[in-house]
């Protein structure tokens, strides 16, 4: 009993080192902040305008209950229960898929990189705010002529094309680089550098802003709504439902694929922010809570959306209608005075034309609206006709910092944490560490910042997660449902938590959620397969968009961005099988999985540390002595047989 007692003491003291957060609050709120993205702003409302609005919503909750709220409290309690970043995580379970932790690492990097770009935008589009009338109001003149380009499209597709962007007509030309959105680069990396530099203290304090304060603002905007004409018929056809989608396999896959993005599965994000909570958090509840808070996120900003949308789309319509009405007077004021002698036919002609012109503006109106396209032209367009349009403009904008801010901070803890967990050096210079990468990813964005950049933020948001990140999730699901034991698993989460886990994860880890995923990964292959990959290019002297195909060498660079990030699993497998060999590598005939008591590294010797990459034989001092019977009983089940006794 004393020799327990002893080990729990040390134990305890081990994880009171270890940098926490400084409450629930702060934790929740990052997790909600990381999982809650632009993507529940101009991703899922999207998504249900597509395939089928409420149909789509109905199968969204399916398939979040069904795949994404088990793996979501997978990687919660894989981080809480190990205390370790992804990379610490996956080598306890099995030293074999290491790699795992390494590809989430080098995922969050891509994500990283280009998503800084957006909320570069998002500074350069707020900044743009404070005029009045907003800068995207109304088309620029060159004499007493206006712009060729602007007329021939919009002022805000003008404005974002050609002010912000100044973009090239194809992924070809290159262009020089764009110095205001260069800067607005610079000023995203030095925010998300100072919200960083002192790891979750000060990242914490920051999500006390960052994760509410878009919520203030979608309130606003959906009460300022919802009070719009034309707000109500934009809700009924978001909401309308259209069960006959279910049968199209592309939209279970979109589907899946925002539940798998919504949550952030796969990045090790979630993993890094876990693992600084105590161990006996409730974990099974916190991933019901922030699953449900994204959801009902998604659907307030798609009620936010539709209403506005729904008030732009009336607007446009009656506008419509009124140059049609003057068209027809015109046309008979033609025939009856001016012109008696015009066939009839001309004027049902011109009356034809007319109504298709109608027809035009409602179906550019009924056309969906993602991404960029939704937040800065669409929803532009929509506040340049709202009174005091440039109040809500900058209120709108500053919402997608922030949103954009909090996800960011999650990338970057996934990178930090699981690389300062494993590497001593990093570990001592955690705030130069920190400095160098923001610096590293600042020089690389600039790729981003040339007039073609933004190609090559919808190539890296396309193609560099998606794929690897699926192949991620279906390792780590496999590792701990079938290599570590789902059985095991649950039992050590029951002693974590004390109490019971349901019995069906055991059913959903082992079965549905690998099959989903692998379904999921089918799918998205066939996809990339079977229909050359393309991007939308702006056309300037059309002034519209086009989809173009990519040329080959952007096809060997998406590949690349791939197979990069793929790489590190069979690496870490084949680096492990070579330790082996050479008797280097200690034995896995069960997987280790090992609960571990890791500390801040600051504040540890380096002797109590958990197995790190430069020594896969080490073990702290408080498992070494047992490591025979950790492997054949696994770490919690060792103790409980010391209490015992």
């Amino acid at each position: 009993m004393s020799s327990y007692s002893g080990l729990e003491v040390e134990q305890v003291a081990l994880e009171a080192a270890r940098d926490g957060w400084d409450s629930k609050v702060e934790y929740f709120l990052a997790q909600v902040g990381f999982s809650v993205g632009l993507g529940n702003v101009w991703r899922f409302p999207y998504l249900c305008h597509q395939n089928g609005g409420g149909a789509f919503i109905l199968l969204y909750v399916l398939l979040m209950g069904l795949v994404g709220v088990p793996l979501f409290f997978l990687e919660l309690a894989a981080g809480q229960s190990i205390r370790q970043g992804s990379i610490g995580v996956w080598r306890h379970i099995s030293p074999k898929l290491v790699g795992i932790g390494y590809t989430s690492c080098v995922v969050c990097f891509f994500v990283a990189l280009y998503y800084n770009v957006i909320i570069g935008w998002s500074i350069f589009y707020l900044g743009s705010s404070f005029q009045y009338p907003l800068p995207w109001e109304n088309c620029p003149t060159e004499g007493n002529d206006t712009v060729k380009e602007c007329a021939a499209s919009s002022p805000t597709a003008y404005f974002w094309y050609r002010k912000a962007l100044d973009i090239t007509d194809s992924i070809d030309e290159t262009g020089e680089f764009n110095p205001i959105i260069t800067g607005c680069l610079l000023a995203a990396w030095v925010i998300v550098g100072l919200a960083m530099y002192k790891g979750i203290k000060s990242t914490g304090k920051v999500m006390y802003f960052s994760s509410v304060f878009p919520y203030v603002v979608l309130l606003c905007f959906l009460i300022r709504g919802v009070t719009l004409d034309g707000a109500s018929e934009g809700i009924k056809f978001m909401f309308y439902p259209r069960l006959e989608i279910w049968a199209d396999v592309q939209v279970w896959r979109q589907a899946a694929t925002q539940v798998f993005f919504a949550l952030g599965l796969g990045f090790g994000s979630v993993i890094a922010y876990s693992s600084y909570n105590p161990r006996n958090n409730n974990c099974h509840r916190d991933a019901f809570t922030v699953s449900g808070v994204n959801f009902m996120t998604s659907v307030l900003a798609t009620l936010v959306v539709f209403a506005v949308l729904g008030f732009r789309a009336k607007t446009i319509a009656t506008e419509c209608v009124k140059r049609s009405v003057k068209m027809i007077c015109e046309c008979l004021i033609l025939k009856h005075i001016i012109m008696p002698e015009v066939p009839y036919m001309y004027i049902f002609q011109k009356r034809y034309d007319v109504y298709l012109y109608v027809c035009v503006c409602y179906s550019n109106v009924k056309a969906g609206v993602e991404g960029t396209g939704l937040a800065f032209i669409a929803f532009t367009e929509a506040m340049t006709l709202f009174p005091g349009s440039p109040f809500w403009s900058a209120l709108f904008f500053l919402m997608l910092l922030n949103l954009g801010l909090s996800t960011m901070f999650g990338t970057m803890a996934g990178i930090l944490t699981p690389l300062t967990d494993t590497f001593k050096t990093l570990r001592n210079h955690k705030l130069l560490f920190t400095a160098c990468s923001c610096v590293v990813g600042f020089l690389i964005g600039l790729t981003f910042t040339q007039r073609c950049g933004n190609y090559f933020v919808t190539m890296f948001d396309d193609y560099s997660a998606t794929l690897p990140l699926i192949i991620v999730v279906i390792f780590q699901t496999i590792s701990v449902a079938w290599v570590y034991g789902a059985d095991r698993f649950l039992e050590d989460l029951k002693r974590m938590l004390d109490r019971p886990v349901p019995v069906v994860y055991k059913y959903l880890w082992k079965y549905v959620c690998p099959a989903a995923m692998l379904g999921l990964l089918g799918a998205s292959l066939l996809k990339m397969i079977l229909e050359r990959p393309t991007y939308t290019a702006w056309n300037r002297e059309k002034a519209s968009k086009e989809n173009l195909p990519y040329p080959d060498w952007a096809l060997a660079v998406l590949s690349a961005l791939i197979i990069v990030a793929f790489l590190p699993v069979p690496i870490g497998y084949i680096h492990f099988l070579l330790l082996e060999r050479l008797g280097q590598s200690p034995a896995d005939a069960e997987a280790g999985y090992v609960p571990c008591a890791t500390t801040d590294i600051d504040l540890t010797p380096l002797g109590t540390l958990p197995p790190s990459g430069d020594d896969p034989n080490s073990f702290p001092p408080l498992l070494h002595e047992n490591h025979g019977s950790r492997l054949q009983n696994g770490h919690i089940e060792h103790f409980e047989s010391s209490n015992e006794l």
